[in-house]
């Protein structure tokens, strides 16, 4: 129920348990799409040519496509001031509520990653929604961790990332490994059209 076995390996054997040594693989890939119905699972199973059916190149937009911290973008979040291992101080409806993280200014951790370090949801990541107040910090998250969280379990919040050009200049330092298109023309742009009361120089469309 808490995910840890969602895109799971999995090797299927046929095995003569008389002896042992005489095996065969039958199937070998990953679990798929898992569905649940009462206290049943169905999971869909997936194999080896699974990863050629994946999104290959490059879209053009001005987000960036990465992933903060992954090979393309790079950044390593352990930098000081970019995460903090911090305890739960307790839960306020769809919030979690941490306090000791004045060091990040409200707003920082929007976007960012949050990972449970101890207590039954150990190892179980989740996207941070938003984040706000002042000395009692509210978490909210995108989707619930799938298993239950006490006061006291301890947790990894890195920053967030919005994807925007300005973010990774400004907050990251990183325009050097963005990967968006920042000044590429808006769908408006394509139904634009001369008007006699706007300069028509033909000069940069950003300043």
């Amino acid at each position: 129920m808490a995910g840890c076995y969602d895109g799971a390996e999995l090797t299927i054997w046929e095995v003569n348990w008389q002896d042992m040594a005489e095996r065969r693989v039958l199937f070998r890939g990953s679990l798929g799409e898992i569905t649940r119905t009462g206290d049943a699972f169905r999971a869909e199973l997936r194999g080896l040519s699974e990863v050629l059916n994946q999104q290959g190149g490059r879209v053009y937009h001005a987000a960036c496509s990465a992933v903060l911290v992954d090979g393309a973008c790079r950044f390593d979040t352990s930098a000081p001031g970019y995460s903090a291992e911090i305890v739960l101080a307790g839960r306020a409806e769809d919030a979690l509520i941490f306090d000791g993280l004045d060091a990040f200014v409200p707003g920082w951790l929007t976007h960012g990653r949050l990972t449970a370090l101890s207590g039954q949801a150990q190892g179980l990541v989740a996207l941070i929604r938003f984040d706000q107040g002042t000395a009692a910090r509210r978490i909210t998250l995108w989707d619930a961790l799938r298993a239950p969280v006490a006061a006291g379990n301890l947790f990894r919040l890195e920053a967030g990332c919005d994807k925007q050009a300005a973010t990774c200049r400004n907050k990251f330092g990183n325009f050097l490994n963005f990967r968006g298109f920042p000044h590429i023309p808006g769908e408006d742009w394509l139904s634009a059209y001369p008007k006699a009361d706007q300069a028509n120089t033909g000069g940069s469309w950003r300043s």
